[in-house]
């Protein structure tokens, strides 16, 4: 009898500290989970922070992953391409798919059907809306409401921590728009179509894109047309995301001198980027200071 009062206790006891099961789409939402979550949550991500999270290759470890989670937090708006096939494999009809985009004030939402021929033009519009930084707001209201929805008897922690995590970020962006104010109304080229939420939050102006179409690899033709536009405009920077061969923008630089800047724009994309916030400071402190 004391041997099966001993074992209820023990299953009651685990089953109070039983965490819930999370895996994030990319790390940058891993972080803001992690800081609104805590212990409370067990939490996992598939794209890496230094690698292109268009193209994920579909590994069946990932399909564990998500077989075994509760909640699955994702960008959308088409970013994760490849989720789809994941979740199938998965063969988890209770998981929870948490798209993060559906409160956010989407940009270039084309107005026709994209094909081929316009590259890696999204249907639902630009998915990067993390590189603003008042977006990541929405993101972790988004993040601490449904973590409360379906773990309501840690709801109470769960909004602390997401007050102490705004509360922080708010301040980070109060630094943030001081450093980036005299860059505003001032031209870049940059890499990839990933900056325009970035862009907008702090007045930049996009001159153009190293790749001619998004995904598309530039050809000379291309290059050539941006070294008139950077010597005619004086634009100085070529802002890019680290996981992209800076091979054509290095050309560049050498044609004209523009300097190229390589960030991450995900958690873990460098080392010692580990969070959100420092990502983005990593990010506003190589231009502010430039």
């Amino acid at each position: 009898m004391k041997k099966l009062v001993l074992l209820i206790l023990i299953l009651l006891c685990n089953l109070s500290f039983a965490s819930l099961k999370v895996v994030a789409t990319t790390t940058a939402i891993y972080d803001l989970v992690n800081e609104i979550g805590k212990d409370k949550v067990t939490i996992d991500y598939i794209a890496r922070g230094d690698q292109d999270p268009h193209f994920v290759e579909v590994l069946p470890s990932f399909m564990v992953k998500l077989r075994n989670a509760d909640i699955l937090f994702k960008i959308g708006m088409g970013l994760e391409m490849w989720l789809n096939q994941l979740v199938d494999g998965s063969r988890n009809d209770k998981l929870l798919i948490v798209d993060l985009s559906i409160d956010i004030n989407k940009k270039e939402v084309p107005n026709f059907k994209p094909d081929a021929s316009y590259g890696d033009v999204h249907p639902y519009g630009n998915p990067h809306y993390w590189l603003d930084p008042e977006n990541a707001k929405i993101m972790a209201q988004e993040i601490y409401e449904n973590l409360s929805s379906k773990d309501n008897n840690n709801a109470e922690y769960y909004k602390k921590n997401y007050e102490d995590f705004i509360k922080r970020l708010s301040d980070k962006i109060v630094e943030w728009n001081n450093k980036m104010a005299k860059l505003k109304d001032n031209s870049f080229i940059f890499f990839h179509a990933s900056w325009t939420y970035f862009a907008d939050r702090y007045g930049i102006k996009i001159a153009g894109y190293v790749e001619p179409k998004p995904g598309i690899s530039p050809s000379p033709s291309h290059n050539a047309e941006l070294v008139n536009l950077i010597k005619s405009k004086k634009i100085k920077i070529i802002l890019m995301e680290n996981f992209y061969s800076d091979s054509a923008p290095n050309q560049l630089s050498e044609l004209t001198g523009i300097k190229v800047i390589k960030v991450p724009t995900s958690v873990y994309g460098i080392k010692g980027v580990d969070s959100y916030i420092q990502m983005m400071d990593y990010i506003v402190n190589q231009l502010s200071k430039v």
